[in-house]
């Protein structure tokens, strides 16, 4: 909640913040394109035993950039300790919530081998295609293309990510997952992480337009939820799955000034 201000102070925290709605999505455009080039030229100059790893770690290395242009040049905190733990841990299916545009960039700068199920619309975006391809991202044009490509990749090491909602959240706290998020965790047999993204305010959600400016500072913070063991019934980890994220986002809907640490993670 914004405090009251003076009209001077109020036109000059507008102005900061639209600078600073400049600066972070200007980095953004500029890091995504100009990577998509070389990243097209080694997609098809390199084996896919070396493009992908390589595609990955730029992945990484470029938002972790990006999340530090928004510490110190627009005043965005985060708090992704819990990020950090989990890219030690073996692989994984990671489901998230899906609140705000930002959530992919979040997860992929503390995940190193990660691999995230995308749209196919922007998987032939001229800003994100080339570099997502070149990791080795799946495509979301089937569920059996999505569970096939899933399972491979958790075999190779890597942290898949998926958002179950299939789209920025629109019904508080957590829009209704389909069942074919269950049957994907039980064809991919390997252990479900659960995240919790928590922000401070709803920017860049799917009623925040594009180039209306944030409320500042903007605060993050990730936490780990329940880890479930590899299911065997479809429906019932659904259910299980959604009760899960419905309390865990209603008991923290926000991230209050500082974000706390989060709770030690459970186990199914």
């Amino acid at each position: 909640m914004r405090l009251a201000l003076p009209r001077t102070a109020q036109a000059l925290q507008a102005l900061r913040e639209h600078i600073a709605m400049g600066i972070g999505l200007g980095t953004l455009a500029l890091l995504c394109l100009s990577w998509s080039p070389i990243a097209l030229l080694l997609y098809r100059a390199l084996p896919r035993r070396w493009g992908q790893p390589l595609g990955r770690q730029v992945a990484t290395r470029c938002f972790r950039f990006y999340l530090g242009v928004l510490r110190v040049a627009c005043g965005c905190r985060f708090d992704l300790d819990a990020l950090d733990e989990l890219a030690t841990r073996g692989p994984a299916v990671i489901v998230a919530n899906h609140p705000s545009l930002l959530d992919a960039l979040l997860l992929i700068s503390r995940l190193p081998h990660a691999v995230c199920i995308m749209k196919a619309g922007l998987m032939d975006n001229p800003m994100f295609g080339a570099g997502a391809r070149l990791a080795g991202y799946i495509r979301n044009d089937s569920l059996l293309h999505v569970i096939l490509h899933c399972r491979a990749a958790v075999r190779e090491g890597a942290h898949v990510i998926v958002f179950p909602e299939g789209t920025r959240t629109t019904e508080a706290p957590m829009n209704r997952i389909p069942v074919s998020i269950g049957l994907l965790a039980v064809r991919a047999q390997m252990p479900v992480q659960t995240v919790l993204l928590d922000y401070s305010s709803p920017y860049l959600g799917k009623a925040w337009p594009l180039w209306r400016r944030p409320d500042l500072p903007l605060q993050v913070r990730a936490r780990l939820g329940r880890r479930f063991e590899p299911p065997s019934d479809a429906q019932a980890f659904t259910d299980e799955l959604q009760r899960h994220f419905d309390q865990a986002l209603s008991a923290q809907p926000s991230c209050p000034n500082p974000c706390p640490k989060p709770p030690a993670p459970t186990s199914s």
